[in-house]
């Protein structure tokens, strides 16, 4: 089994090279709405539950074995939120219509940015941190969990508030600090 990383990788190729079918359709004057359907259904499905599996699997890990985590970890959910949004605002919209398109690029552009900065960040951080052995049982996980959602049905797919997100995972990895049972919030960074 690859690790989380190396799966992370494949995805982004994939996410490219669909992105890419969906410029030859574009460029078609005749592409029938159902043809973009088939391309772009699993790739707005793949988008979301991709973020997700991230959110759950490889963030959280990232912020316990990275070096220096939290703004490449804040970027990345606040990326996510703008990925999301692209994919909602074509599904709201006519298949092929202008609108639709809008969305399907606002969805590309976020992604792209994404996927630019994690890779020279956030990936290349937990290759240099993170043992290999834990990296090898991430991309199992993360595999087991792609695997199982082939859609986001039983998914929580809203946009997360990303300074709340990493205070509630930085909570779970120092469940003994100042707010610990407390519900108040971390405390991180505060003089003791």
């Amino acid at each position: 089994m690859p690790d989380i990383t190396t799966l992370i990788l494949d995805d982004h190729a994939w996410f490219r090279r669909r992105f890419a079918d969906l410029d030859e359709l574009q460029a078609r004057a005749d592409t029938d709405p159902r043809e973009l359907s088939r391309l772009w259904d699993p790739l707005a499905a793949r988008l979301d539950v991709h973020a997700i599996a991230e959110e759950k699997i490889f963030y959280p890990q990232l912020l316990e074995h990275g070096e220096d985590p939290e703004e490449e970890t804040l970027d990345a959910i606040g990326d996510h939120n703008e990925i999301r949004d692209g994919v909602a605002r074509a599904e709201r919209n006519p298949v092929g219509s202008q609108e639709w398109w809008a969305g399907v690029w606002d969805a590309r552009r976020a992604n792209d940015e994404h996927m630019a900065e994690e890779e020279n960040e956030g990936l290349a951080n937990f290759r240099q941190h993170a043992a290999s052995g834990l990296r090898d049982a991430l991309g199992q996980q993360f595999q087991e969990f792609l695997d199982a959602h082939p859609t986001t049905a039983g998914l929580d797919n809203t946009d997360k508030d990303p300074e709340t997100y990493v205070e509630r995972i930085e909570e779970r990895l120092d469940p003994s600090g100042p707010a610990a049972g407390l519900g108040i919030g971390s405390l991180k960074g505060q003089d003791q």
